[in-house]
């Protein structure tokens, strides 16, 4: 059965989803459903697709930019944890506890106040009980989550699969209609091709249609040169061929062409986003590990560094970085007018 197809028998629940989450942002946006306007500054990160636009990287910026000058505290939903309800960030924490991109930014930086909770009131309140001196509040996946309101959200899209070319669930991947897009302040496209030309840019801006008020900046994922785990780091170019790259994100397709932009000869195992690893599949990595390396990616290595016991498994840190220098420094200075 072709995709057309597909898309013909799947769009009269496309139509049903999408009457359902628009009639429920219009409860919101006429006061019918209540929205708790968080009293400090705060930023959300969102999107409108499911997974894969970089939400995690540019929350990491934020924190690497702003927590030695602020308290931070970061709430988040903690996806893929066993727990539930509200949990408190601490050093008995895991990936398993709080959620692998929530212990990963917990693991970086043991200044910041974390909490996840799948109700993100819940998850306010009890970042207030814990430290009502925070200066700064950042909200992970946000978007959807309409009864906290921060003070500014951001949206990510992806520069190859922008929401504007895509079509709401179950049709494509977007989690509601695309006019979702008008409640954030600033639009972060990610992942931009290293190469990426004004002509571009320009084409892009006029497909997004924004607002008069809206902010649109341009990012790219920037790969270290080094490869690391809790013991050592080594350069990246030195991986033996054939080594193992391991990844549960929702698109890896971009670290892989790069490491093959690199000439590294590799076997992949993908596996799907937040992907609980089982003994089968250590068994799969160990058996192709013949050459001693595992390579991962940072929110992989947070669920996979417990299970395997050995050093042989690495993770290849990224960072998001705006296509210029310029382009930065009218972010901060905007970010630092709206806050």
């Amino acid at each position: 059965m072709g995709m057309n197809t597909w898309r013909i028998l799947l769009f009269p629940l496309a139509l049903i989803y999408g009457l359902a989450t628009s009639t429920r942002n219009k409860l919101f946006d006429w006061g019918i459903l209540k929205s708790h306007q968080i009293s400090i500054p705060s930023i959300g990160v969102g999107n409108l697709s499911v997974g894969g636009t970089g939400k995690s990287v540019v929350i990491d910026y934020l924190i690497s930019n702003y927590h030695r000058n602020f308290k931070i505290g970061v709430l988040s939903r903690g996806f893929g944890r066993i727990t539930r309800g509200v949990v408190v960030a601490d050093q008995t924490s895991s990936a398993s506890t709080i959620g692998d991109e929530p212990f990963q930014f917990h693991s970086k930086y043991s200044d910041i106040s974390l909490v996840v909770a799948e109700k993100r009131i819940q998850g306010m309140n009890r970042l207030n009980q814990m430290n009502r001196q925070l200066d700064l509040i950042l909200l992970d996946d946000v978007l959807q989550h309409r009864y906290i309101t921060p003070s500014l959200i951001i949206l990510t899209t992806t520069f190859d699969k922008p929401y504007f070319s895509d079509s709401i669930l179950p049709v494509g991947n977007l989690r509601e209609l695309k006019s979702g897009a008008q409640r954030a302040k600033m639009i972060f496209v990610t992942k931009c091709p290293m190469n990426l030309t004004q002509v571009q840019m320009d084409l892009f801006t006029r497909k997004l249609n924004l607002n008069p008020d809206q902010k649109l900046f341009f990012t790219r994922i920037k790969y270290s040169r080094l490869i690391k785990n809790t013991i050592t780091e080594l350069p990246l170019k030195e991986l033996k061929n054939n080594f193992v790259l391991v990844t549960g994100i929702a698109n890896p397709s971009p670290l892989v062409k790069y490491l093959k932009e690199l000439n590294l000869k590799f076997h992949h195992l993908e596996f799907s986003d937040h992907h609980i690893f089982t003994p089968n599949d250590l068994s799969r990595i160990n058996m192709l590990n013949k050459h001693g390396t595992i390579l991962t990616t940072e929110k992989d290595f947070t669920r996979l560094n417990p299970l395997i016991e050995n050093n042989s498994l690495f993770y290849l840190p990224i960072t998001m970085e705006f296509i210029n220098p310029i382009m930065e420094t009218q972010f901060k200075e905007y970010l630092n007018r709206s806050l």
